[in-house]
């Protein structure tokens, strides 16, 4: 069984940073893309960041050059740095792992986290 747990998140002021956290265990044969979405009150849930397994990366227009995805493949974890923080990214963070789970038969999954809250306010 799969599971990805995050973790890292809290209350920050405006200006400040965060780092998340999310890693990967249970049995799987690999993982392709990792990724963080998030989810405001009343917003419908929106890509943050996604990082392939060979370190190519995408963002959202409102994330960039503010937050960085990182992925460390030994540990099957990725981070997610978030930097000059404001209200507006206030949300729950979820990560995301697009697996493999087997190879005979092939069988390729979507998981997600249980998501970690982020709160930026004054």
């Amino acid at each position: 069984q799969v599971q990805l747990v995050e973790s890292g998140g809290g209350l920050v002021q405006p200006g400040g940073s965060l780092r998340l956290s999310c890693a990967a265990s249970g049995s799987f044969f690999s993982i392709n893309v990792m990724g963080w979405y998030r989810q405001a009150p009343g917003k419908q849930r929106e890509l943050v960041a996604t990082i392939t397994e060979s370190s190519s990366t995408n963002y959202a227009d409102s994330v960039k050059g503010r937050f960085t995805i990182a992925r460390d493949n030994a540990k099957n974890k990725v981070y997610l740095q978030m930097n000059s923080l404001k209200p507006e990214d206030t949300a729950v963070y979820y990560c995301n792992a697009d697996m493999v789970i087997s190879i005979l038969p092939f069988r390729q999954d979507d998981y997600w986290g249980q998501g970690t809250q982020v709160t930026v306010s004054s």
